[in-house]
């Protein structure tokens, strides 16, 4: 037996936005990554850590920062996801495993 076997006369929607986000995703995320990472290179550059205070506030600066790159690559993900399932649910159909089901067209007296 084949496995996903494509349904006989299945139509294959038109392809729409989910393509066009697929492509630029990679770019999506590259960008979202360098730039926090940029804006805190510009930080270290212009701030002096010459006092704790100012210490603490450029090491909460790379948390906060480290927290908006796993916090949009989790958007680029769940966009990737969303794209993929989009792209299947377009697709053409497949053949589901057939299960006999007795009393489908003519129900059992005892039930």
């Amino acid at each position: 037996m084949r496995w996903l076997t494509k349904l006989p006369h299945s139509i294959r929607s038109a392809s729409g936005l989910e393509w066009a986000l697929w492509r630029k995703l990679p770019l999506i995320a590259l960008v979202g990554t360098v730039l926090p990472l940029l804006g805190l290179a510009l930080y270290h550059a212009f701030a002096e850590a010459a006092t704790p205070a100012e210490a603490r506030a450029l090491q909460l600066a790379e948390y906060i920062v480290f927290g908006v790159i796993v916090f949009h690559w989790t958007l680029v993900i769940t966009a990737a996801i969303g794209c993929v399932v989009v792209m299947v649910m377009k697709g053409p159909g497949y053949v589901a495993d057939g299960l006999e089901v007795s009393h489908s067209d003519q129900p059992r007296a005892d039930l």
